[in-house]
Formats: structure tokens, sequence, C-alpha cells
């Protein structure tokens, strides 16, 4: 690895956890870097999740305030996002690089598309469920949800955030600050976990890892400040075309 791949590389770690904290897709910029300067698709992907880790907590961070209004809440999702997270990361693991690259677009194109519904569909589940659209609740349906969104973050890290969103917003969510916050703590506890597995596994290229880390960390603060003074019709405009760039990029790839 040259200067010029660190500096771009440190460019694109910066660019994803900004862009992580603002809406999730961040690996858009940091995956097909790696993947350019001539990393495998796995390793790129376990590399690219250790260096986005530490910007995760920094995120998490940066909304302590609204996380406080769901510390009755957050020991179910978070033991969900622990045990996802380590699923998802498992089976990256014993995926083969071709059949991993072929899995991406469809992910993403799903992950789009549960958020750009999520909006009908919660209030759709709300009318069946009796309960009013936008209340705060845990149920069994939305915590299998939930998992089953860990594990393709643990798997896959790119559109983890849009497809988070989705399932939070679909369990009744409707703050997107509020939803942001959940995503980002959820997110920090799945990379964790997942981070982890790889570095046990020893599936991670340490050069380029340690050259996005702090780039990485400094990107997801300033999102996280920055999600939490745009409009909130912004930011959902912003979180769809995120995902239909991710897609589109993919499937040409």
């Amino acid at each position: 690895m040259n200067a010029a791949d660190a500096a771009l590389l440190g460019l694109a770690a910066f660019l994803a956890g900004g862009m992580n904290a603002l809406a999730g897709g961040g690996t858009f910029f940091s995956f097909p870097v790696l993947l350019a300067i001539g990393v495998p698709p796995v390793t790129a992907n376990a590399s690219n999740a250790v260096a986005l880790w530490p910007a995760s907590l920094s995120s998490a961070y940066a909304y302590r305030d609204a996380l406080r209004r769901f510390r009755h809440r957050l020991p179910a999702l978070t033991l969900v996002a622990f045990v996802g997270g380590l699923l998802g990361g498992l089976l990256l693991l014993a995926t083969q690089d071709h059949l991993f690259s072929r899995l991406i677009p469809w992910l993403l194109g799903l992950a789009t598309a549960l958020f750009a519904l999520s909006g009908r569909l919660a209030t759709w589940l709300s009318k069946r469920k009796g309960r009013p659209a936008g209340c705060d609740t845990n149920t069994p349906g939305g915590l299998a949800f939930q998992c089953l969104v860990s594990i393709y973050g643990g798997f896959f890290g790119a559109g983890m955030g849009i497809v988070m969103i989705a399932a939070l917003a679909i369990q009744g969510h409707t703050d997107l600050n509020h939803i942001n916050a959940l995503k980002n703590w959820l997110s920090a506890v799945i990379y964790s976990v997942a981070v982890a597995t790889f570095v046990l596994a020893g599936a991670v290229s340490w050069p380029h890892t340690l050259v996005m880390l702090v780039t990485a960390v400094a990107g997801g603060y300033a999102g996280a400040r920055l999600a939490q003074r745009l409009p909130a019709v912004w930011l959902r405009r912003f979180i769809t075309t995120t995902g239909c760039l991710l897609t589109t990029y993919y499937f040409l790839k």
C-alpha cells in the first residue's frame, strides 16, 4: 500500500463514518476503495467493519442524551443485536468471496424498499395490533425482525443503517432523531461483536484497517452532530437516495 492508497483510504473512512452516523451506507465509500486497491471481498468487508467500529462508538456517544428515554427498552434490543451480530459475523467467515459479491445488491435493494415503505407498514401494523402509530414498543415480532437486521449487519455492514432505520420505523418509531439514536447504539453493538469475531478468526488486513481508524472516528462524530440539526424530511430523503445509490452501484459492479 503506497501513500496515495493510504490517503484515499483515510478520506473514504472519514466519509464512511459520517455517512453511517447520518443514515447508514458508509461502506459505499470505504468498501469499494478496499476492493479497488486489491483487498479480497471477504477480507475487505471484515477490515472495513473493524475500521468503522470506533466510529460507531463515537456516533452512539453523540446521541447519549436521546438514548436516555429508551433505557427500559435497550437491554432487550442490545441482547438481540449482540446475538445477531455474532451470527452474521460467523456467517461471513463461512461465505466464499464470489457468493458474497453476488448477494450485495439484492440485500441493499431490500433495505431501500423497506425504508421507503416503512411509514405505510408501521401504520398498517398499528391498525392490526390496535396500538397508536409511533408508540415505542418492543414486540416479539419486532425483536425477531431486529435480530434479522443484526445478522445482516454482522454479515455485511453496507446499508445496515438503512435496514435498521426501516426496522425501527416499522416497529412504530417515528422521530428520526430517536431512530438514529437507537440505530447508532445498536450498530455499535453489532460492530463490536462482529469485529471481535473477525479479529479472532484472523480475517483482517491490519495495514489497511489502521489507516482508516482515526478518520472514521472523526467522521462518525461529525456526522452524528450534523444529523441532529438536519430537518427530518431532508434526512429521510437523504436516506432513501443513499439506498438507491448503493443498490445501483452494486448491481452495476
